[in-house]
């Protein structure tokens, strides 16, 4: 109906570059310059709101696979992604960082999100036919599978996002792990949910940060556990990101 016809829409603006199918935002900026380093990713200036630049990767023989980040909080991620999938993007992945919520998840676990739980702002905005938004399955058995393949070990299962760091309480603690809520972040749900509402597929990689699961904060962030499964993480990432680009390439 006209009435929900949005005003503004993410748009490919003249001089915008072709970033490939396939897309990894980070919300680490660490693994980003990792990764663009690593790679030897070309930056892309963008004069748009939403972020201001993008790395591409260019490899001999391999479709471009475009890297972006950091970014905070849901509407700041929902912004990027909006204007990745309106420059082309199909398969999107996000890497980012997560506090437990369950004493099997310590600092450095890696947990691969089934499904979350929005508290949130920005994913209402986005009506979808579930109740809670799922994770494109394809995708999280391509990155289960390359962590075995590796003989590292993930958990996966449910996430809570929201937007209040500072009021993540003993009490909704308790509620989302009688939930069986595993970890929270503050952008999965709504990246989630924005993905099901433009048809595209996503998928996550969460490194535990910090514990919660005993009502007492436990920063991990000088844990040098942190840094290397983060590491790991991103490597995996973008290993999976790449396999399945080529095989679709090979396949076209």
């Amino acid at each position: 109906m006209m009435e929900d016809q949005s005003v503004i829409m993410p748009r490919k603006n003249r001089g915008d570059p072709f970033i490939g199918t396939s897309s990894i935002m980070t919300c680490i900026a660490s693994e980003l310059k990792y990764l663009s380093t690593l790679y030897q990713a070309r930056k892309v200036a963008l004069n748009d709101i939403s972020t201001k630049a993008i790395y591409l990767i260019e490899q001999n023989g391999s479709p471009i696979i475009s890297l972006c980040g950091p970014f905070l909080g849901a509407p700041h991620a929902v912004l990027v992604m909006e204007k990745l999938i309106a420059l082309g993007a199909r398969r999107l992945w996000m890497l980012g960082w997560c506090g437990s919520l369950n004493p099997e998840l310590r600092i450095g676990d890696i947990l691969l999100p089934v499904t979350c739980f929005s508290e949130e702002g920005t994913s209402r905005h986005y009506p979808i036919p579930y109740d809670k938004p799922i994770l494109n399955k394809q995708l999280r058995g391509a990155l289960q599978t390359k962590f075995e393949n590796k003989h590292l070990k993930t958990i996966s299962g449910a996430v809570w996002s929201t937007d209040a760091l500072y009021r993540e309480t003993k009490a909704k603690i308790k509620r989302y792990q009688e939930l069986g809520v595993l970890a929270v972040d503050m952008e999965l749900s709504a990246l989630a949910t924005v993905a099901i509402y433009r048809n595209v597929q996503f998928a996550a990689v969460l490194v535990v940060s910090d514990e919660l699961f005993d009502y007492v904060w436990k920063p991990g962030f000088r844990v040098p556990r942190l840094a290397k499964q983060t590491r790991i993480a991103s490597q995996v990432l973008f290993e999976v990101a790449r396999d399945l680009e080529n095989a679709q390439h090979i396949e076209t």
